[in-house]
């Protein structure tokens, strides 16, 4: 597949990284010289240097006979443009488009986007994605991460093993025998800094990162087998009012369960703006790494403390302060990779990365066959991959332990009919069942392989 990347920061290069290591032939573009030369650099990518919206700088890109295009530069309009002019000049078939200004995603403008006004056939929204992760976060506050897949019924989490879980030293195989209505797969083990798929012989120790599939509505009694808290998040303490925080206060305004929140917002008319735009929550204006306002907030005496500012040291000091003062949970947004190592020092419960979730949503509209939903794990280290099975599929009428998957390859879940059921070697795998797959990063293209359609790649 011939894919052009526009944008060669944080989020391009990981698509671009992704992409290349599948063998793919990708371009990337970047009006930064040197972020271009980075790109080519390090990865397996040709690389242009100029305005990604011209239409001689796609040209020479290769536009004519490319087969997608993701514009993910840092201005909206340039995305916009560069997509309006890779369907009108060159016929890409395929544009997906990172827009970031809320008016741009606001539902009722979504007609903008048909194939005669401006052709972007997927719109992606960091802050959306980020305030989604938030949310998730929230539902299982003991996980230092969670993704759902299958409509929501099925939750991955992030699970840190302690000296309290109840199944350390037992080996996996046993956790069916003891809990053999639970539906939960331990699809990944980080061990020493190593991410892995496990087999059935392999043991829990302390120290463990797993990440667990289960049914949505096994989710506590999960948290409960590996020694985890299932404590209800009421009271909420919001650090940024920008677009994420305001996002994140939005939808718990929303809930049905009545949660309490309070926003804290350093800038007076961000601040204004979010106290226009809420109804129910307490909008503060100050200084987050102010003791005595925090507590005014009710840092103390709150479940947990979101600090969703545009500023990643701000975020992880405030988190810091906050667990200082009582705080029993902290989620923190970290946009630079390099400080995710200092979240275990600090005692940070949580964290999220902007652009994981971005990179996630674009794998998600990039994947060969009937994908639904791509989670990217760790530092791309693994994806755990939704997808349907087709007539066409290597796994359609087989078992699962008849399956030549690859080592670095679980099922975690499987939905058939209206039925999610917990995969064991001798589950059948038919055509239109929907599968949940933990894939290492090596192994991705044989399970795009075992997904492929004849015909229709997308």
């Amino acid at each position: 597949m011939k894919v052009i990347i526009c944008g060669a920061g944080q989020v391009g290069w990981q698509i671009a990284r992704h992409l290349s290591n599948e063998k793919n032939d990708v371009t990337v573009v970047d009006n930064n010289a040197s972020l271009v030369a980075r790109a080519t650099d390090t990865l397996d990518v040709q690389g242009i240097a100029g305005h990604a919206s011209y239409p001689d700088v796609l040209e020479r890109a290769g536009a004519p006979d490319a087969d997608m295009i993701i514009a993910a530069t840092h201005s909206d309009e340039v995305n916009m443009v560069t997509c309006q002019v890779a369907h009108s000049i060159f016929r890409v078939p395929r544009k997906i488009a990172r827009l970031r200004a809320q008016s741009y995603l606001d539902a009722i403008y979504a007609d903008l986007y048909r194939r005669d006004h401006l052709p972007i056939d997927v719109v992606i929204s960091p802050e959306r994605e980020v305030a989604q992760a938030v949310l998730k976060r929230l539902r299982a506050p003991s996980a230092f991460d969670i993704e759902s897949f299958i409509d929501n019924r099925v939750q991955l989490m992030g699970l840190q093993i302690t000296d309290e879980c109840p199944v350390v030293n037992t080996p996996l195989r046993q956790l069916t025998d003891l809990f053999s209505t639970l539906s939960a797969v331990v699809v990944g083990i980080r061990r020493d800094g190593t991410l892995f798929a496990p087999d059935a012989g392999d043991q829990l120790f302390a120290g463990d990162q797993i990440y667990v599939t289960t049914r949505t509505e096994d989710v506590n009694r999960t948290l409960e087998v590996f020694g985890k808290s299932v404590k209800r998040q009421d009271r909420i303490v919001i650090l940024g009012g920008g677009n994420v925080g305001l996002a994140v206060a939005r939808e718990l305004e929303n809930r049905t369960d009545r949660v309490r929140a309070k926003v804290v917002e350093y800038d007076r008319a961000v601040a204004e703006h979010a106290a226009d735009a809420l109804e129910r929550t307490v909008v503060l204006h100050g200084d987050g790494m102010d003791m005595e306002l925090m507590k005014e907030a009710g840092v103390p005496r709150s479940d947990a403390i979101l600090c969703v500012t545009d500023d990643d040291k701000v975020n992880l000091l405030a988190s810091v302060r906050a667990k200082a003062v009582g705080c029993p949970m902290s989620i923190c947004l970290i946009n630079d990779p390099s400080l995710v190592g200092l979240m275990g020092p600090l005692n940070i419960d949580a964290y999220i990365n902007p652009r994981t979730q971005t990179v996630s949503s674009i794998l998600r509209h990039i994947r060969r066959g009937k994908v639904r939903e791509v989670y990217s794990l760790g530092d791309a280290e693994a994806e755990v991959i939704e997808a349907q099975v087709l007539s066409t599929s290597p796994l359609a009428g087989k078992a699962v332990r008849d399956v030549d998957f690859p080592e670095g390859v679980l099922v975690g879940a499987i939905l058939k009919g209206e039925k999610v059921v917990k995969p064991t070697g001798r589950t059948q795998i038919e055509e239109g069942d929907v599968v949940v797959l933990f894939s290492m990063a090596a192994d991705v293209p044989e399970v795009e392989r075992l997904l492929q359609v004849s015909i229709d790649f997308f």
